[in-house]
């Protein structure tokens, strides 16, 4: 506001000397010196006095939408790092209890089991390690689980079954790259490997209107009454996938006639060409 009254009083004054030199002689100046005085000095108060609020108020426009751009892209940045993280953690777990299976495999002298398993637990770190996108097509994530379901195959030879019910009209379907894997290690862990006589795994995908839905179910003793067993595979996935879809998405565990099952409903979104391009390459 004083900034406004300041322009006037300078534009008004610069406007008097203009005018005295015109004026003086003809006795006019004076009328235009009370004119000012009780007009012009207000008009020009208001019209600079818009000028300057614009021009605060554009500012203040542009310095808010900088630190919305701000905040938003350190929000971004965190999401993302708390994502790799999550991911990170399923790693080291999944490696830790394959090398384990992989060393009971050594002290039974099975060099043939232990050289196929190696090289499958190769072929997914090479993976991993390369750098997986947040999103891959479902038929590259069923992909990477059957190497791991391969690898507990030949840990458990003669009780390990698996089937799929995967149409082809939802393999393209993007979904969170290893999505799969630590519910299938959950079903193998505490469902099949509880078993005598071993058991089977299913791997079912349906696309139910804008959304899809991944299954996981065993044949094994089931979820205890009143608890689920959920570890940190299955707690990470339900983090990893409420920070890339929010309220969007959803799981849940409970039992059927023969054993568990885990869903997973999310989004249902078809790679680009150019995602499945990335994910060849």
């Amino acid at each position: 506001m004083g900034a406004a009254l300041l322009f006037a009083l300078i534009h008004e004054s610069v406007m008097a000397v203009f005018m005295s030199w015109r004026w003086d002689d003809t006795g006019r100046f004076g009328l235009y010196l009370w004119k000012m005085a009780t007009g012009y000095l207000a008009l020009d108060f208001v019209v600079y006095w818009g000028i300057v609020g614009g021009y605060y108020a554009l500012d203040y426009a542009r310095e808010l939408r900088r630190r919305e751009v701000t905040a938003s892209q350190l929000q971004a940045s965190l999401s993302e790092a708390r994502l790799q993280a999550l991911r990170a953690q399923l790693n080291p777990h999944f490696l830790f209890n394959t090398l384990n299976a992989i060393s009971v495999l050594a002290m039974k002298g099975d060099s043939a089991r232990v050289t196929r398993t190696l090289t499958l637990l190769s072929e997914l770190l090479r993976l991993t390690i390369d750098g997986l996108p947040q999103e891959v097509p479902l038929a590259q994530e069923i992909e990477l689980t059957d190497r791991y379901l391969e690898i507990q195959r030949i840990r458990f030879p003669d009780r390990l079954a698996v089937e799929r019910d995967i149409p082809i009209d939802v393999q393209d379907a993007l979904v969170p790259s290893l999505v799969l894997q630590p519910l299938v290690e959950n079903a193998v862990l505490h469902g099949v490997s509880r078993t005598v006589d071993g058991g089977c795994i299913t791997l079912r995908a349906r696309r139910r209107g804008t959304d899809l839905e991944l299954q996981v179910c065993d044949t094994g003793p089931g979820f205890a009454r009143g608890a689920t067993r959920e570890g940190i595979g299955l707690s990470n996935t339900r983090a990893r996938l409420e920070q890339l879809y929010g309220t969007s998405q959803r799981v849940t565990c409970e039992n059927r006639d023969a054993g568990a099952c885990v869903s997973i409903v999310l989004p249902f979104r078809a790679a680009t060409t150019a995602e499945e391009a990335v994910w060849a390459g």
